[in-house]
């Protein structure tokens, strides 16, 4: 047994003072004459005995009395496993969570108000000069500081509820990265534990910390939210139908039956419906929509589902545009298919360049760039086009099949294309087309048995050795190349074993051609997110941006206002917001008083599962690290703790001894009663 006081024990020096009383008894005797004392003999031997007895417990319970009463002061304990210094002084972190999650009631009120009083029992456990870090979600820079004692408590008081999620990993680095020093370092995670807070994941942690994990008692509660939404179509055109996919997620342990869904773009309802979805499942609907003008929109799912209401919205904007800009390289043999196609509908806007006069600082204008028929391409265009399609960019190759083969093996090869093995002049026919391909969904109503496919009469073969970026769409007998696409950097490069001479195939007048070649440029459009995390995506993307001497670009929307940091890469602006963007809603992207673009945050769907992670599996996340578990339903944390800093402390035990020693004694005093002889005469 330590003491913490040890100074204290000096007090007991006082345990002299009732020996002195019981030595020297001050009492004055009164003299009593009788004539004869013969008979009170016996009975004064008996009582004399019985008063010393009385009188030795009596100094027994004084001196228990005084010496518990100073052991009190002194605070005894029985050390606990893990050896504290106490001289080093304590740095504390508290890690209060304040998701969503924590928005939940049970018999205390709300899960974060008993976190909040949970933290304070921490902090007024320790010493009035050791130092404390208030940790939440936040991850503020406000959150990197130690705190007295007094700014902690009043910390703990201002924390609210907030969209920011963490993983436990991360918020015990973010702990550990404030202690310095030599100064004893304690971890407290007060948590609900959601799942998805937790992870699966093998938890790390430092050996010299001490970490005590703080579990609140949460309910298990149904819910449904919106866990996604998409487009069909890659691009959007005015007062056209399009089509939007919902996915809905219930992570309740019943089914939830008929959950009403609406869709609403600009404020104006455009689509209801419902679904039924099993528990633990997700389930999607397709909305159709129409209407709709150019320019950004601004789009919102919701559903009614109680209690939690968080995750009942989704919101996701999109751009319609009023055109799309192609380019058309063509060479010498270049027909006149490409400015037919895209020359025919005004959504459209076709740039035909000639082989010889190519403006290279234009090519990041264009969505999609078609190469028709070149005879000659160079080095210097191969090294373009390969920054351009690293950038996003899509390109469609339609060879010359009477160029120089080593000149086109050589432009392909630079492209990361296969190398040309020879002309063939045996007149043949595609074999095989890739129906399930999502360039040719929605082409076809029903999936044809016997599809008419083009006739070829002259083609390259391709020597393929590396086929892993490669998606073949329309093949020749033996599996031979005819038309396919390979992913290059963020973009992607289609080719053709064949022209669009008349003469050597009659593939520019198929019926499947139209429909592929629209596929490809839909499919080429750049498009940013239709919506964003908060709190979790950082980094926004926009279409090229640039920026006179004066000019700066602002992130805007009501009582909000920053200005992100910009890169440009990749033929597209980056905005780095870090996580200044804290809340759900629509977010304008201005340069001075012309909105670029609308950019939608939602809150994090991690919060959605209302499921815990047990005790028991926490702790096979630590492994055989040593942690603590504080039960806030079973345990006082603030005996917990100092348990933990100090071991089993005993003061109130010693405090209990000392009342219960005086009150043996008053009873002595009061009820221990010596039978006095008689003085008559005789």
């Amino acid at each position: 047994m330590n003491f913490l006081y040890p100074g204290f024990l000096f007090a007991l020096f006082a345990v002299a003072i009732p020996i002195i009383i019981h030595l020297f008894n001050f009492r004055k005797f009164k003299k009593v004459y009788f004539s004869n004392v013969a008979f009170l003999k016996e009975i004064k031997e008996q009582n004399s005995s019985r008063e010393k007895l009385k009188n030795l417990l009596i100094l027994c319970c004084r001196i228990l009395a005084i010496v518990f009463l100073v052991f009190a002061f002194a605070r005894p304990f029985f050390p606990s496993a893990t050896k504290i210094d106490q001289n080093k002084g304590n740095s504390v972190s508290i890690y209060i969570d304040n998701s969503y999650s924590m928005d939940a009631v049970n018999k205390e009120g709300s899960l974060l108000d008993e976190a909040k009083r949970e933290a304070k029992e921490v902090v007024k456990s320790f010493q009035i000069n050791d130092r404390f870090q208030v940790l939440t979600n936040d991850f503020e820079g406000k959150h990197q500081r130690l705190l007295n004692v007094d700014e902690a408590l009043q910390a703990i008081d201002e924390v609210k509820v907030s969209s920011a999620s963490r993983k436990l990993q991360q918020v015990l680095n973010r702990q550990q990265s404030v202690f310095t020093g030599i100064s004893n370092r304690f971890a407290y995670v007060i948590s609900d534990f959601q799942k998805g807070f937790a992870g699966n994941e093998t938890i790390k942690t430092a050996v010299n910390t001490n970490i005590s994990l703080v579990k609140l008692n949460a309910n298990n509660l149904p819910n449904v939210a919106i866990d996604s939404v998409w487009l069909l179509s890659p691009v959007r055109q005015a007062n056209t139908t399009e089509k939007l996919v919902v996915q809905l997620r219930n992570y309740g342990d019943e089914e939830a039956k008929n959950i009403p869904i609406k869709l609403t773009i600009n404020k104006q309802q455009k689509a209801i419906s419902s679904l039924t979805i099993a528990a633990g499942k997700t389930q999607s609907d397709t909305l159709s929509f129409s209407g709709l003008g150019l320019g950004w929109q601004k789009g919102t799912i919701s559903l009614k589902d109680f209690p939690l209401t968080f995750d009942d919205e989704l919101n996701f904007s999109f751009k319609v545009n009023a055109e799309q800009k192609v380019l058309s390289i063509n060479g010498q043999q270049g027909g006149k298919y490409i400015k037919a196609l895209f020359g025919a509908d005004s959504y459209f806007k076709l740039t035909e360049m000639p082989e010889a006069n190519i403006n290279y600082s234009a090519l990041q204008n264009y969505s999609l760039v078609v190469l028709n028929g070149l005879s000659n391409p160079s080095s210097g265009l191969a090294q373009e086009l390969k920054s351009y399609v690293s950038n996003g960019g899509s390109v469609i190759v339609f060879p010359d099949l009477d160029a120089d083969k080593q000149v086109y093996s050589t432009f392909l090869t630079a492209l990361n294309l296969p190398a040309l093995l020879n002309l063939n002049t045996t007149p043949t026919k595609v074999s095989s087309i890739e129906l399930k391909h999502p360039l040719f969904k929605d082409v076809f109503e029903t999936l044809p048995q016997n599809l008419d496919l083009p006739q070829v009469n002259r083609y390259f073969s391709f020597a393929e050795s590396n086929t892993s970026n490669k998606e073949n769409l329309l093949q020749l007998p033996a599996g031979k190349l005819f038309f396919a696409r390979y992913s290059v950097g963020n973009g992607q490069i289609y080719l053709s074993a064949t022209d669009l001479e008349n003469e050597d195939s009659n593939f520019a007048k198929h019926s499947v051609f139209v429909p592929l070649m629209y596929k490809i440029a839909f499919a080429s459009a750049k498009e940013q997110p239709i919506y964003y995390t908060a709190m979790k995506d950082n980094v926004l993307e926009s279409q090229k941006i640039d920026l006179g001497a004066n000019q700066s670009l602002k992130l805007v929307a009501d009582k909000f206002e920053i200005i992100p940091e910009l890169r440009q890469t990749n033929g597209k602006t980056l905005l780095y917001v870090a996580d200044q963007v804290k809340k759900a809603g629509f977010y304008d992207v201005k340069k001075g008083d012309s909105t670029l673009a609308i950019v939608a945050f939602n809150d994090n769907r991690t919060e959605s599962d209302m499921h815990y992670t047990e005790q028991a599996d926490l702790q096979k996340l630590f492994g055989k690290q040593q942690i603590a578990f504080l039960d806030p339903k079973s345990d006082s944390i603030a005996s917990a703790v100092a348990a933990k800093n100090n071991g089993t402390e005993l003061w109130k035990l010693c405090l209990i001894l000392t009342l219960v020693f005086l009150a043996i004694e008053i009873l002595l005093v009061r009820f221990y009663h010596i039978q006095k002889p008689s003085l008559g005469a005789h």
